[in-house]
């Protein structure tokens, strides 16, 4: 399925993966997108669990959690009822059906698309947090500068953490040239999987207008990182794809992506924001902290967002 469709209020793009509840664009992880164009392309149909294994995981061998996690995500997304629902239909050990209806969705003028979570704009100002505004726009600063920065932004739930650092980044992004990835770590019942916050910010960097150097980077760079976003290439290229990468370690994964990362920020500075790091997966640490000891200067700089106490701690 090629052109955009839509169901209900909803639009969704199966190329790019992007959904959107009237002018409001839904952000999905890859994975969750990549289930929903499978469901959506055979509506009405029961799709096997192992197709969607199939189609989405290819021959890397996750768990029945992995695809849980995606339906859950996806409902949450569409404000879907398991017992009544609108959209994702469950057969109970066998698969999952598509039940809403599904038509071509007319085309869309620039206009009607709300922006893009990667040059965030606040819906409301921040009161209150001068100082801690300050504090991230120190830290920007150093990165601009080629001193590497982890910056952790923690605190209660509904204190206005993610307001504070969309701000940040709408005045960042206004007043010089700056490249964002986001990425959103989700809650899951059993193992989530692997790198997820990462692979949906790399994603989200390919399908942007202007995308194509960073997946042509990825490819040079991160080839492993590629084949599991498999929205950003044909099928072809995936196929080719993971026949070179078979059997590459863990500790390659580490450095290939935090080596794609100081290449993407060599000439533009770049901020990774990862959401809810208090719900990430030991991958997704494990990569944090590789990029934070590594040796020399790099002009990248990244935000994760935790909700665990009120303090905001910088590490360069």
């Amino acid at each position: 399925m090629g052109h955009e469709v839509s169901f209900g209020r909803h639009r969704f793009d199966p190329q790019t993966g992007r959904l959107f509840a009237g002018r409001r664009d839904v952000i999905l992880t890859p994975r969750a997108a990549a289930v929903l164009a499978v469901l959506v392309e055979r509506a009405g149909e029961l799709v096997m669990r192992h197709e969607l294994f199939q189609s989405v995981w290819g021959d890397t061998i996750v768990g029945d959690a992995a695809l849980t996690a995606c339906i859950q995500e996806l409902r949450g997304a569409l404000a879907d009822d398991t017992r009544r629902p609108r959209f994702i239909e469950t057969r109970h050990r066998r698969g999952y059906r598509f039940v809403a209806r599904v038509l071509p969705s007319a085309p869309q003028s620039p206009s009607s698309v709300s922006p893009s979570p990667a040059n965030p704009t606040p819906s409301a100002p921040v009161v209150g947090r001068d100082r801690e505004l300050s504090e991230l726009r120190l830290c920007l600063e150093r990165a601009t500068n080629g001193d590497r920065q982890i910056v952790f932004v923690t605190g209660e739930p509904g204190i206005g953490k993610t307001t504070a650092v969309e701000r940040l980044l709408a005045e960042a992004a206004s007043g010089e040239r700056l490249r964002i990835a986001q990425g959103r770590c989700i809650e899951t019942h059993g193992a989530g999987e692997a790198y997820l916050p990462l692979l949906e910010a790399m994603t989200r960097l390919c399908r942007e207008p202007g995308g194509e150097p960073i997946a042509r980077l990825l490819r040079q760079y991160a080839p492993t990182w590629l084949t599991q976003m498999p929205s950003v290439l044909n099928a072809s290229e995936l196929r080719t794809l993971k026949r070179q990468t078979y059997g590459v370690t863990r500790e390659r994964m580490l450095r290939e992506l935090a080596e794609a990362v100081e290449v993407m920020a060599s000439d533009v500075p770049l901020v990774l924001w990862l959401e809810d790091l208090h719900w990430s997966d030991p991958s997704t640490v494990d990569w944090l902290g590789y990029l934070a000891r590594r040796p020399g200067p790099a002009a990248a700089w990244s935000s994760a967002v935790m909700t665990t106490d009120t303090e905001i701690e910088g590490d360069a």
